[in-house]
């Protein structure tokens, strides 16, 4: 049956009821906005797991602890202040002392020493880079302390007298920095402290304990910037390698809405089982990964009224009100251009203060 103006109007009026209408020729020709959008989200939902994981093989991938790599469960000591890029903007007056270790199948215990009232953090970063835990000298002191670091498994008991720190991944990353002043003596001061960390797995633990050699792959990029190599990666290994990842670093249950819809609508992602490669569809594969990474890397830019654009939409936003620590929160002022619910705020990264802004609020100052 061909498809008219008059035979859709006749239609609608119920005199072509019972006869079959043909299906409209782009429903056969690829996946529906839903799913491609829900495979966008999909995509930024597991960005901060699949970079980590990157960032994880460059940097362990050596047999010997230096300065900037480390094998696996192996502390990294930097001598001086950072001037590597395999962390986004690290600190200038810190020396990094940090390490990747696995605690699926065993726990390991971290030693640090006395500080001696030197500032000093030591954040935990799970898998999908959550912090779980921070010692240092703000949240638990200076003095000594020993911490045995468990994986979302254990449930087996500890030796006397030690605080369990669980990861809910199987993934940790201590990033742990040392605050130093950088002259030669405060340099000195912080590689001893360094060198008494220790780090070992719960069958080493107070016994004598040389770690193994690293596995290098020589097949791994090392000289490409990890978010880079991750950006550049095509949609089927993208989400081959994600599923991978989940399966041992599970999604929070805060995420569980999140990654139920993906399930439900059924392209091909659910923790804990491989990628199915049948539901990502060829036109889905083309078009996610530069749209997803678009919307992640894409600024914020001051709009020409004073306003800011919407990181994700592209247009002109008035400022609502300012939030501290130079951050604005801005209600958007047209309907969300997207398939699903989008909360009514839009956070936006305030980059640059607009000329008028001080006029406007009364405030000249920074």
């Amino acid at each position: 049956m061909k498809v008219t103006r008059r035979s859709v109007l006749l239609a609608g009026s119920g005199l072509l009821a019972g006869m079959a209408m043909p299906r409209p020729a782009f429903a056969e020709q690829g996946p529906g906005a839903a799913a491609i959008d829900l495979t966008i989200d999909a995509y930024i939902f597991g960005y901060p797991l699949v970079t980590l994981e990157m960032t994880r093989r460059i940097i362990t991938n050596v047999a010997e602890p230096g300065e900037v790599r480390s094998p696996m469960g192996q502390i990294i000591k930097a001598r001086s202040y950072a001037s590597f890029r395999d962390v986004t903007a690290p600190n200038a007056d810190t020396l990094y002392t940090n390490a990747f270790f696995d605690v699926g199948s065993e726990l390991w215990v971290l030693s640090i020493p006395d500080m001696n009232g030197r500032y000093a953090l030591m954040p935990m970063l799970d898998g999908w880079t959550t912090v779980f835990q921070v010692p240092g000298k703000r949240t638990t002191g200076t003095g000594a302390q020993t911490y045995p670091i468990t994986g979302p498994g254990w449930k087996r008991t500890l030796p006397t007298g030690m605080k369990e720190y669980k990861s809910p991944t199987s993934i940790v990353w201590l990033l742990g920095r040392i605050y130093c002043t950088g002259t030669p003596q405060d340099y000195a001061a912080v590689h001893k402290l360094q060198d008494q960390f220790k780090l070992v797995p719960l069958s080493a633990y107070g016994k004598p304990y040389t770690p193994p050699p690293g596995k290098v792959d020589p097949t791994l990029d090392m000289a490409t910037a990890v978010r880079d190599q991750a950006n550049r990666m095509d949609a089927a290994s993208y989400f081959t390698l994600l599923c991978e990842l989940m399966k041992t670093n599970l999604p929070s249950t805060a995420d569980a809405a999140h990654v139920a819809r993906f399930k439900r609508i059924g392209i091909g992602i659910v923790p804990g089982e491989d990628f199915d490669q049948s539901k990502l569809h060829a036109d889905v594969a083309r078009r996610v990964p530069k749209t997803a990474v678009g919307r992640i890397t894409r600024p914020s830019r001051p709009a020409p009224d004073g306003g800011y654009r919407c990181r994700q939409r592209r247009h002109a936003m008035p400022i609502a009100r300012r939030w501290p620590a130079g951050r604005h929160r801005t209600r958007c002022p047209r309907p969300p251009a997207r398939i699903g619910p989008r909360p009514a705020w839009s956070t936006v990264q305030w980059i640059g203060r607009p000329a008028a802004y001080g006029q406007r609020r009364g405030d000249a100052g920074g």
